[in-house]
């Protein structure tokens, strides 16, 4: 039953990401911040879907390089991939090389950019299920906090019909607490008031993606 930690630096975390520096910048400025662009909520998904059966922090620390080598998460470039590019992945060190996850990152590229052409958006898709705002809960140990929740099997069944894969209800709702859905900072934590009173941003304005004809890659 893990609780909070006193950190050297005054402050009070959650205890998972240890003395990691890499780990407690990721907790302090990003897990649980609401997240709202269309972009960056796809990566996020698809990061999540290649952390099945490893842990978050070899993911993070490989960010950069499956970044690089999936053309900044740009759905429009990834649903185009074809033999070359897979090969191409399959041969990088410096991402996560499972077949199965390269070829779910294609398949959910191109259920999202049939929501972003047909409606009503990726974004507004996943926050309308909590309505629009970050769920608040006040957990005082890491014991409490599920690991999935019959709302994250809502949406996990939502996206599987849209074609994404890798996305079981552990998944989503791993992706749910880290892009603000719900805020699962232990309550004693110094960022649960902090996401937990974060005000909506404005959502940017960005004309749907169509995929297109383009060769494959």
């Amino acid at each position: 039953m893990s609780k909070t930690r006193l950190h050297p630096d005054g402050l009070t975390r959650c205890p998972w990401p240890g003395e990691d520096p890499l780990y407690l910048a990721y907790h302090d400025s990003e897990w649980g911040v609401p997240e709202y662009d269309d972009r960056a909520l796809f990566e996020k998904l698809i990061l999540d879907g290649f952390q099945a059966g490893l842990a978050w922090i070899t993911i993070l620390r490989k960010r950069d390089n499956f970044r690089r080598a999936f053309d900044g998460f740009e759905p429009a470039k990834i649903a185009r991939y074809g033999d070359k590019k897979v090969h191409a992945l399959m041969n990088d060190v410096g991402i996560v090389r499972n077949r199965a996850k390269i070829d779910g990152a294609i398949l959910s590229a191109r259920g999202y950019l049939e929501i972003m052409e047909k409606g009503p958006g990726f974004s507004a898709l996943l926050w309308d299920f909590v309505g629009g705002e970050p769920k608040v809960n006040n957990f005082k140990t890491t014991a409490s906090v599920p690991a999935s929740t019959p709302l994250s099997a809502t949406i996990s069944k939502e996206l599987a019909g849209r074609g994404f894969k890798f996305v079981g209800p552990t998944i989503v709702y791993a992706f749910m607490q880290a892009t603000g859905m719900v805020n699962d900072h232990l309550v004693d934590c110094f960022c649960h008031a902090q996401c937990g009173t974060m005000k909506k941003p404005a959502r940017r304005k960005t004309a749907p993606a169509r995929a297109t004809s383009l060769p494959q890659r």
